[in-house]
């Protein structure tokens, strides 16, 4: 089963989270406590393709960032990652969650969407990561 969404759509859901995004961005302990909801969150949710495997890496920067241990990242691009990953933690989306497999379609789309926005963001952070002796977590 294939599903595709077109940029406009995926915009639309993004757009929807942007401004509680924001609101996680500036409250260092409700970002944490989400994270760790996503984290959790991702462990029982079944892998579509490779697309949710990049999650654990936007968790790790969003995390690095409310830490304001990374900030050589555009307030946009970090508002992208944390509203994809607020759109994952919702069951109520384009295709509910509960359905199996399927349910996690439209989450892999976004996560792909917003991927393709941030890649040399994530390159830079990996960069940094190696360079100031993280552990760098394996992408797609």
């Amino acid at each position: 089963m294939t599903q595709e969404f077109s940029d406009k759509e995926l915009k639309s859901q993004l757009s929807g989270h942007s401004k509680e995004a924001e609101r996680l961005l500036n409250d260092e302990d409700k970002m944490e406590k989400f994270l760790e909801r996503m984290e959790r969150k991702l462990q029982k949710v079944p892998m579509v393709g490779n697309k949710l495997s990049s999650i654990p890496m936007l968790i790790s920067l969003a995390r690095a960032y409310i830490k304001k241990e990374y900030r050589e990242i555009p307030i946009g691009s970090m508002i992208a990652v944390v509203s994809a990953l607020l759109y994952f933690g919702s069951p109520v989306d384009l295709i509910p969650d509960f359905i199996p497999v399927a349910g996690y379609l439209d989450d892999a789309a976004v996560i792909a969407f917003v991927w393709t926005l941030v890649e040399d963001d994530v390159t830079e952070y990996k960069q940094w990561q190696k360079a100031n002796g993280k552990r760098v977590l394996e992408d797609e």
